[in-house]
């Protein structure tokens, strides 16, 4: 029946290719600019640890001044001496440091100039924790770290610039005006978000878009790192006089160490959250802290209070929905006519014996065949949305493609409107009285 059905609505849309046209152009219209805006919502709202988001941990304490600001919560990073009393106790299955800095990058025996790059601070759970992936060799070692080594594991990227992307394990870097050796090169790794450094985001009023900007591409030992690119690093914010020596801010009264904890179980990050309320207590008793305000939430959350999408992206989904619904009221009004133009049609396969759900079925296949046309129509209207997307100069702007999951959602979406639009329309054909429209024949 449903062939019969089919082949009945393909020959309605041939006896009015205007109308026809006009509704697969609404449809078309109105999935294109939706889908392109969603397609760019589900790719920056997506997990960056899928699976293991939610035994991601970011603790905060507050070490500022009970009279400094106006806040009802820690604010974004720790002091280093709190960030380094943290991370010295081992209370976490896996815990890291981090800390960026720019930093000019060589390479001995490489014939090109010096570059300005990324330099992130960090420990050796960073790599384990948050699942980076190794093309050579691999991360450095815990003693590594309390040596102060000077080692680093670099990007796909830099490999590729410096080392034409041949296994460069055991060369030599020149970061600033020091050697290290290079002991691990990663594979094209991006997370998106950049949810690690997600800091900011919040007094940024949501319109920071540098979360989804490109991983750093050197990574030191956090201690050796300082020592390497001392100098070069930035407080989020400090009270008091502030660092002695601008770039120098270890034992200064700034904020600009985050800490990450992966907790493997509910018990443990309760455990961890009144470890981290003692700690806070503690602190207060010697008189270095005067709150004992403490938050940890957990990475999703994070990124939710971060609020990581940008405003804009958020705002334009809504206007292309908006959009779209203006374009299914069209589409209802098209189908309205087209089927009441049908009267007679319709009486007469009524008084033949059709039954009012069969003319509604009927009705509904056409109104979804115009919908899968729309949906081709709306599939290549996104594609060309993102293409454009592609090329805006933003972070993100190299991300944005249309995975399977997309491609099938548009489809289904096109169709699902086409059905809702046509079913105030295939009702009211159904109920046409045959009898009336036979006296007019």
């Amino acid at each position: 029946m449903f062939a019969y059905y089919l082949d009945l609505a393909f020959r309605s849309l041939k006896r009015n290719p205007v109308l026809t046209f006009l509704m697969v152009l609404a449809i078309a219209v109105g999935i294109g600019a939706s889908m392109t805006t969603l397609t760019v919502m589900h790719i920056l709202s997506g997990d960056p640890l899928p699976g293991k988001s939610a035994h991601i941990y970011y603790p905060q304490v507050d070490p500022t001044p009970a009279d400094w600001y106006n806040k009802s919560h820690p604010l974004e990073v720790m002091d280093d001496r709190s960030a380094m009393d943290l991370w010295s106790a081992h209370r976490a299955d896996r815990q890291a440091l981090v800390v960026q800095s720019p930093v000019k990058v060589s390479a001995p025996g490489v014939d090109r100039p010096p570059l300005m790059l990324t330099l992130l601070a960090t420990t050796s759970d960073f790599f384990p924790m948050f699942e980076v992936p190794f093309e050579y060799g691999s991360a450095w070692t815990p003693s590594d770290e309390t040596g102060r080594a000077r080692v680093a594991v670099i990007s796909s990227d830099l490999n590729d610039k410096l080392f034409g992307g041949k296994n460069s394990v055991g060369k030599t870097l020149r970061l600033k005006d020091s050697d290290v050796r290079i002991v691990g090169v990663l594979k094209p790794w991006r997370p998106t978000p950049l949810f690690y450094d997600a800091e900011g985001g919040f007094t940024g009023n949501g319109y920071d878009t540098s979360y989804y900007a490109k991983p750093e591409d050197v990574f030191m030992p956090f201690q050796s790192a300082l020592e390497v690119n001392d100098g070069n690093f930035f407080q989020f914010t400090c009270w008091g006089n502030g660092p002695t020596v601008p770039g120098h801010l270890e034992n200064s009264p700034c904020l600009w160490v985050a800490l990450w904890v992966e907790l493997d179980s509910a018990a443990k990050a309760d455990a961890y959250r009144a470890f981290l309320e003692n700690y806070a207590e503690q602190q207060k008793t010697l008189g270095r802290f005067a709150n004992t305000d403490t938050r940890m939430l957990d990475l999703m959350q994070r990124l939710d209070y971060e609020q990581v999408i940008p405003k804009n992206v958020r705002l334009q989904t809504w206007l292309a929905f908006a959009f779209l619904a203006i374009c299914l009221f069209n589409t209802v009004g098209l189908l309205l006519a087209k089927f009441l133009r049908r009267a007679g049609e319709i009486g007469v396969r009524r008084a033949l014996g059709a039954s009012s759900r069969a003319i509604f079925a009927q009705c509904l296949t056409e109104a979804g065949l115009i919908g899968f046309i729309g949906g081709v129509g709306g599939w290549l209207l996104t594609m060309i949305g993102l293409w454009l997307v592609r090329r805006q100069q933003t972070p993100y702007s190299d991300l944005v493609h249309l995975d399977v999951s997309m491609f099938v959602v548009t489809f289904m979406l096109a169709i699902a409107v086409s059905l809702l639009a046509g079913a105030l329309p295939a009702l009211r054909a159904s109920r046409i009285a045959p009898a009336l429209q036979l006296k007019t024949l």
